[in-house]
């Protein structure tokens, strides 16, 4: 404890950041230099690390992930090995910045998420839901040596709040800006948007998962090609768009619930995808990767319109500034800029924020103002009752 009281005392601190999200292909693993605390603080990135996982590990967890196939005995041992992957990216970090584990004061981890259920079920005179993000943050702390703050999301459930999108606490931190309109997309597994206007307080914040991101994709270039995904999109800028195959996918119920709102591989995952099967059956499969890298961008601007563009009472859109895995997908970008044109497409790292390190970013200042006392969740993005301090940490 005497270790934590010194750390909160310090007005800057050695934090790192570790994410692996739902395409589970690494983990992204940040360095940062944190000062201060809340909206006021400023950091700067000093390395990165991607530190690939074992091969055949991505679809274990996958496997793992599903009701039908994931039991508990395994959802137990994964807990702990994905602990032990994250620890492996910790120590190469701090190898790679050539600095002493000493110097470190704390790692936030997201965890990997292997199940997300952010609607109440009514179980035993209970009003329930749930999360579970695995990797074991007590496994983290004591194979680095170093305080690890995990389980952010589950805080935010516990007073109603869906318990994601996170994201956008940082967005507010990192990107606000006294001139321009902003929406920041990030494009992992799942994409998710968040609009900050300018002069933005916590209080103006939307945010929401739009839907699929590259989870789609990456799943039929794993069925057809035996690929993890479709590399800068050149699989997809062979192909066609197949018109009635995009009008039957844009049927999900998701797109047309109200906000809050989250996801994940329960809407979009293997049952999603066999009926994208079914329904694209004799289709060339370029087509469908083409078709489901549309499905990506036109699912991002209809749910920006339909729930969030009201909120700039008719002024424009200034900036969509684009980050995560999809960023690197050319068609995606273009089909991007095809739709929210005239609106100026930037990406993170010309702000200053590299796309690859984000999300580990945001949960290094969330781990940050976690041991500061300071509420992280937005409840007019998670639907929570209130602010509330997140995470749990670990000694």
């Amino acid at each position: 404890m005497t270790k934590l009281e010194r750390i909160i005392r310090k007005n800057e601190r050695l934090v790192i950041g570790i994410m692996s999200g739902t395409s589970v292909d690494s983990v992204d693993a940040v360095l940062v230099r944190v000062r201060g605390s809340g909206l006021s603080a400023s950091f700067t990135q000093l390395a990165f690390h991607r530190h690939p996982y074992p091969k055949g590990y991505r679809d274990f967890v996958l496997r793992n992930s599903l009701p039908s196939t994931g039991t508990v005995e395994t959802i137990s041992t994964i807990n702990i090995l994905s602990a032990q992957f994250f620890a492996d990216a910790v120590h190469a970090l701090i190898k790679k910045s050539r600095l002493p584990v000493s110097k470190i004061d704390l790692i936030g981890s997201h965890g990997q998420t292997i199940h997300h259920l952010p609607h109440p079920r009514k179980l035993f005179g209970k009003s329930v839901r749930s999360t579970l993000q695995i990797g074991d943050p007590s496994t983290i702390a004591k194979l680095t040596g170093i305080i690890t703050v995990g389980n952010f999301r589950t805080g935010d459930m516990a007073l109603g709040g869906q318990g994601a999108p996170l994201v956008p606490y940082f967005d507010l931190l990192a990107f606000r800006s006294k001139n321009y309109h902003r929406a920041l997309l990030n494009i992992g597994g799942i994409a998710n948007i968040t609009l900050v206007k300018k002069n933005a307080t916590a209080n103006d914040i939307a945010a929401f998962d739009t839907g699929p991101g590259n989870m789609v994709i990456d799943a039929l270039m794993k069925q057809w090609y035996g690929k993890p995904f479709d590399r800068n999109g050149s699989v997809a800028v062979t192909g066609n768009i197949l018109p009635k195959l995009l009008t039957k996918l844009v049927q999900h119920p998701y797109f047309r619930d109200p906000l809050p709102k989250s996801t994940g591989r329960e809407e979009f995952g293997d049952t999603y995808v066999r009926n994208i099967l079914h329904l694209s059956h004799g289709a060339r499969k370029q087509d469908v990767i083409t078709t489901v890298t549309e499905l990506t961008a036109l699912t991002v601007y209809d749910q920006f319109n339909r729930f969030v563009r009201k909120r700039l009472y008719n002024e424009p859109l200034h900036e969509l500034i684009i980050s995560g895995g999809g960023s690197k997908n050319r068609m995606l970008v273009n089909a991007l800029q095809r739709y929210f044109a005239p609106t100026k497409i930037l990406f993170s790292s010309e702000l200053g924020v590299p796309s690859d390190s984000k999300e580990a970013l945001c949960f290094a200042l969330l781990a940050n103002d976690t041991i500061s006392g300071i509420p992280t969740n937005i409840p007019s993005v998670t639907g929570a009752k209130q602010r509330t301090v997140l995470g749990v940490i670990a000694l």
